[in-house]
């Protein structure tokens, strides 16, 4: 399914704030210098201005004074003493060079975000929360990422050494990239494995799937696991000894791997007069807006067939088109696969 452009724009404008929001935070300093001298200079003026003949009403005026001079806006007359006049001279060479320095650091940075390195990234993710953190951005792991921003999921992403078109195009989707090592703690860590829901290994060698997924559950023990296997009987032990969420080389098409990070089970695509068909499972989210349907009119909307639908441990199959649809709800749903992804973007909405 392709995004609209009203969806990829939203959520290039989703990226852009945030990343605003930190260029912000990482220029604090700056910001609290230029105000510390602001406020200081003022209350220097004021005291130094309390004993001459031209003293100021109250403190904020002389704050306000400071901040006047610094844009060489001054509010009174030139004063006759030389250390008050030194105030007019000085105070709009020390405020405009402040300012001057940050803004153009901050401008530096804001036009041209991508020039900002590895460290920049990390600093991107750090804002991240409740978020995927999918490690290995081979060709699996493009379309992986591909389909979870379709799905509106947030993505961070560790490769060490990305080729230069999945990064460019994974990075213009608003994703942080960070080129580590995906089995080093530092490289997780700088990801948010802390803060993630779900991790997801997509690199091409089993072993080392493994290892990065035992340390992501060593950093998160709460974090969902959802791992690339070669060896589908590997992948059924993984599943019963660790609880991982272990796709063999088989079923290892990105959609599956995508609705898998998501909590939605996916089968494998059969063909019905030369259409593709999946089956997906999906519990009704509390954002979701099929809570609003019944199930005659979410088969109308999106065009599938709801096959199952089970509530309180109760299950029905193709249940009444009058039914309701409910938060907390476990839903199998039949369809084409670009319907299905479009039915799961508006469970989480």
């Amino acid at each position: 399914m392709q995004k609209s452009p009203n969806r990829l724009t939203w959520r290039k404008i989703r990226a852009s704030w945030r990343d605003t929001l930190l260029l912000l935070r990482e220029f604090r300093q700056p910001i609290f210098l230029f105000a510390v001298t602001i406020i200081g200079s003022g209350w220097i003026y004021f005291l130094l201005a309390e004993g001459t003949a031209q003293p100021l009403r109250s403190l904020i005026e002389a704050i306000y004074l400071a901040l006047a001079l610094t844009f060489l806006q001054p509010i009174v007359d030139f004063p006759s003493q030389w250390y008050l006049q030194a105030f007019f001279f000085i105070l709009p060479v020390i405020g405009t060079g402040i300012l001057a320095l940050g803004l153009a650091d901050f401008g530096s940075l804001l036009f041209n975000r991508r020039a900002r390195g590895k460290e920049w990234e990390m600093a991107v993710a750090s804002t991240f929360s409740n978020h995927i953190v999918l490690v290995g951005l081979g060709h699996l792991g493009f379309r992986v990422v591909k389909k979870l921003t379709e799905l509106e999921q947030d993505v961070v992403v560790i490769e060490l050494k990305p080729k230069a078109d999945l990064l460019h195009n994974v990075l213009a989707m608003g994703v942080p990239v960070i080129e580590d090592d995906g089995t080093r703690d530092s490289a997780l860590l700088a990801a948010g494995i802390p803060r993630a829901r779900t991790v997801m290994l997509c690199i091409q060698d089993d072993s080392l799937n493994l290892r990065i997924a035992l340390k992501a559950r060593n950093l998160n023990p709460k974090i969902d696991v959802v791992v690339r296997i070669f060896d589908d009987d590997f992948a059924a032990s993984l599943q019963t000894q660790f609880g991982f969420r272990a796709l063999s080389a088989t079923g290892m098409a990105a959609p599956m791997f995508a609705a898998a990070a998501s909590d939605v089970d996916i089968t494998p695509p059969i063909t019905i007069e030369g259409e593709a068909h999946i089956l997906a499972r999906m519990v009704v989210t509390a954002r979701s807006k099929l809570s609003r349907l019944t199930v005659q009119g979410l088969e109308e909307k999106f065009k599938v067939s709801v096959v199952l639908l089970c509530q309180h441990g109760q299950t029905e199959f193709h249940p009444a088109g009058t039914h309701c649809i409910e938060t907390g709800q476990t839903l199998a749903i039949f369809g084409r696969p670009d319907q299905i992804n479009k039915l799961l973007h508006d469970n989480r909405s």
